[in-house]
């Protein structure tokens, strides 16, 4: 057994598994979502209601991160915990992916990529080496090494290339990891940082299986399926999945980044998947959208004009306990905060309290009867 990932118990007739992910912050369940907080924040929530719906570790993203605030008032603070007042683990990506999105003016070579800030213009170049240290500044529990994200579709050859960048990134990267949490400089020996490997290569089915044997080989404290949630339809991210998953090691937790619709989380759970983030829940939220048992639901329709039901009546969080779909229809319709705030909450809720009942229905050998009756449920 790892001592940083203990498996517990797999499906009887799928692949779907439950485990503990031990970090320095605490134990994490899996299979587990983690709530976006790209800057320092999961939008328009706080870090108590957070907890009180049950998040275990967050999200923030290197890039942003380094551009805004910057690692100088981070250091200052402590730390990213102490600046965002969050005492639970926080996973940073490596900022690779908003790189390829967001910057301006990219040029990408095997010493790394130069760029300008997408916020001011300002020129930067970030190495593996730098984003590791950029990471250590933080003080993340889980650092994520530098990778290319191909776009979706892309030719074979350039996933290729994409693909060996990235594996000579990681091997750079776990060179200059030290493992633990750096504070103005020092370090702190209590707080173990972990990185994981990132699988690439695109649509392609040999470049997946040999990226996650190179990357295996390397050897990580886990291992993460990039190059999703691009474009891609579903029945290619679920084949990707498939193919990269058997690949990985039985006994270190797998990470697929950026999926999230809850369709997507119970057919990857099923290949074996324990880790997932996205931001869709709180996108969702601020657009008016809920999830709930019963389907997605469009707030500002007025069709709920009158609907003093609650959002979900299967759901126990703030919101669905105190507040009518007539309520927040109204909310949005008068452009005031509370609304995105209340079906952002509920939306977070309802994801973490998803995550609760697989682990729940793998623990019972009843998944893929859990997601039959989700999904039935679901798409009505």
């Amino acid at each position: 057994m790892s001592e940083i990932f203990e498996f517990i118990h797999k499906d009887k007739s799928s692949d779907a598994r439950t485990g503990k992910l031990c970090l320095s912050r605490g134990l994490i369940e899996t299979p587990c979502f983690m709530p976006v907080g790209t800057q320092g924040t999961v939008k328009t929530l706080s870090p108590g209601e957070l907890t009180e719906s049950g998040a275990q570790i967050i999200l923030g993203n290197t890039y942003h991160l380094y551009l805004r605030p910057g690692l100088e008032i981070i250091a200052k603070a402590g730390g990213l915990h102490k600046l965002i007042s969050w005492d639970k683990p926080i996973l940073t990506d490596s900022g690779g992916y908003q790189i390829f999105s967001l910057a301006l003016l990219r040029k990408i070579t095997d010493e790394g990529v130069s760029f300008q800030s997408h916020i001011d213009g300002k020129k930067i170049m970030l190495t593996p080496e730098e984003v590791i240290r950029i990471q250590q500044v933080l003080g993340s529990d889980i650092m994520m090494p530098l990778d290319e994200c191909a776009h979706y579709p892309c030719a074979k050859d350039h996933a290729q290339q994409a693909m060996e960048r990235t594996i000579a990134w990681a091997k750079r990267s776990k060179a200059v990891n030290g493992q633990w949490s750096m504070v103005n400089g020092k370090k702190d020996n209590e707080i173990r940082q972990l990185l994981f490997g990132i699988v690439q290569g695109a649509t392609y089915d040999d470049l997946r299986k040999e990226c996650a044997q190179r990357i295996v080989e390397i050897g990580f404290e886990g291992y993460a399926i990039g190059g999703v949630s691009v474009g891609e339809p579903q029945e290619l991210m679920c084949n990707i999945v498939s193919v990269t998953a058997p690949h990985l090691p039985q006994d270190k937790p797998r990470y697929l980044m950026g999926v999230g619709m809850p369709e997507d989380i119970l057919e990857a759970v099923g290949l074996g998947v324990d880790m997932f983030d996205c931001v869709i829940p709180t996108r969702y939220g601020r657009n008016g959208t809920a999830f709930t048992s019963q389907g997605k639901i469009i707030v500002r329709n007025a069709v709920y004009s009158k609907d003093f039901t609650s959002l979900d009546p299967a759901c126990d969080c703030y919101t669905c306990k105190n507040f009518s779909r007539a309520y927040l229809r109204h909310l949005f319709n008068a452009e005031e905060a509370l609304g995105l705030r209340l079906v952002s909450l509920h939306n977070i809720h309802f994801y973490l309290n998803l995550m609760r009942q697989i682990r729940e229905a793998i623990s019972k050998d009843r998944f893929l009867e859990f997601k039959k009756e989700f999904l039935t449920k679901y798409a009505h």
